[in-house]
């Protein structure tokens, strides 16, 4: 038989249908709603569809946040990883969730890397200048030929042990490794830790509650399809800007250029638009509308996207006091107008404890100006304002002021701090 006149059927082509998945995703305050998404879907597209969902101003802060229950860490996931595929990572044993929460810090090393990393804990090559600028550190930690060293003192966990050692860590492009003799680093006295293509980085939310740490400043790596807490390989800071500062390097040196392009996407496109002085875009749902000015004696469009966005902002705020109510202690509605008008506030948590109150902060990001306010737990009659600042968490109270001839008190009045 000739090779013409052969006859080869061919299997029939069927067109590629993605699979759909159901994913549960929870707010702040623990409620959850469940999600049908294709299989192929990244974090950014979940943060996105939820912010639709929900009419919320895109400020390019929102992220998906997982949170391991059992072992007390958590992470941010990247705005370019798959849902799904990081959900085929988790342990049956671990209670683990997803959080729909904002992140302040996400990319905030974009915008001012000199206070990441401080200059006692980076080294550069020998042929780099001594005096980098803001671009120039940033061009060595997205370079695929250099990339700075990062190295100082951590306490790491033993392998099947209770115990800590401090040792002191570098950071290279190959991986982690901690030195055997005090802060030698030559390539005889370096053993290395771990590297990070097949692991994942977390931060302990607990402190030293679970993991017995000798800080509160814990992370750790967690291999995929790891087989639980036996796998973790465990390490803590002395301070939130040792912590910070490792955590960060380690972010660049695993997705490198992916960071700075998941940085840039939402501003592609926008001419004349600096990333890093820029005002927040709204959402599709809300570009669909007009923004009106009632205020005057004649109506007028605002065609200023910035003052659009803060009338916005303000409208919200006014609803959420309007419609906000309280129940007395029979039961029955009361409207916020009888009560203090901070309640109603989302900056205002009740009675919640220092720690919690350091790990909300902690969890949206230390960015300077993240704050909350809380009830005072060791005086019943003032209140605490817990901010950020210089990637540290600082409490100060807050002391009603009376003023003379008034029947009310002023809430937050100047206090003595």
């Amino acid at each position: 038989m000739s090779l013409s006149s052969r006859r080869v059927t061919l299997p029939a082509v069927m067109p590629i249908t993605l699979q759909k998945r159901v994913i549960k995703i929870y707010s702040e305050d623990d409620t959850s709603r469940a999600l049908e998404v294709p299989s192929d879907i990244t974090a950014r597209d979940v943060c996105q569809l939820l912010i639709l969902k929900n009419h919320y101003v895109d400020d390019h802060s929102w992220t998906l946040f997982e949170q391991l229950t059992h072992t007390g860490l958590g992470r941010a996931i990247e705005d370019h990883e798959l849902v799904i595929e990081v959900q085929s990572n988790w342990v049956v044993e671990e209670e683990t969730k997803l959080y729909f929460r904002k992140n302040y810090a996400k990319y905030e090393f974009f915008k001012n890397p000199l206070s990441f990393f401080p200059d006692h804990m980076i080294s550069f090559p020998s042929e780099t200048s001594a005096a980098l600028s803001h671009s120039g550190i940033l061009q060595m930690f997205l370079s695929s030929s250099t990339y700075p060293e990062i190295h100082g003192y951590l306490h790491a966990k033993e392998q099947g042990k209770k115990s800590w050692k401090k040792l002191y860590f570098l950071l290279r492009r190959s991986g982690l490794y901690f030195s055997t003799k005090g802060t030698s680093k030559e390539p005889r006295h370096l053993q290395f830790f771990c590297e990070f293509s097949n692991s994942d980085m977390y931060m302990s939310l607990t402190g030293k509650k679970i993991s017995g740490a000798p800080t509160n400043y814990g992370f750790c790596f967690k291999p995929n399809k790891s087989g639980g807490t036996r796998d973790l390989k465990q390490l803590c800071a002395d301070d939130e800007q040792s912590r910070t500062c490792w955590m960060t390097a380690i972010r660049l040196l695993k997705y490198g250029m992916q960071l700075y392009q998941n940085y840039m996407q939402p501003y592609q496109g926008r001419s004349g638009c600096s990333p890093l002085n820029i005002t927040p875009m709204r959402s599709i749902s809300e570009n669909s509308l007009v923004a009106m000015d009632f205020s005057g004696h004649r109506s007028r469009i605002i065609e200023n996207p910035t003052e659009a966005l803060s009338v916005a902002v303000e409208e919200g705020l006014a609803w959420r006091r309007r419609g906000c109510l309280r129940l007395n202690s029979h039961g029955s509605p009361v409207a916020v107008a009888n009560m203090a008008i901070h309640r109603s506030q989302s900056w205002f948590h009740h009675k919640i404890s220092r720690e919690e109150a350091q790990r909300l902060i902690l969890q949206h990001g230390l960015v300077d100006g993240v704050f909350l306010v809380r009830d005072s737990q060791s005086n019943p009659k003032t209140f605490v304002l817990s901010l950020s600042h210089g990637l540290k968490i600082k409490h100060f109270q807050i002391v009603p002021v009376f003023f003379r001839g008034a029947k009310k008190k002023s809430l937050f009045s100047p206090a003595a701090l």
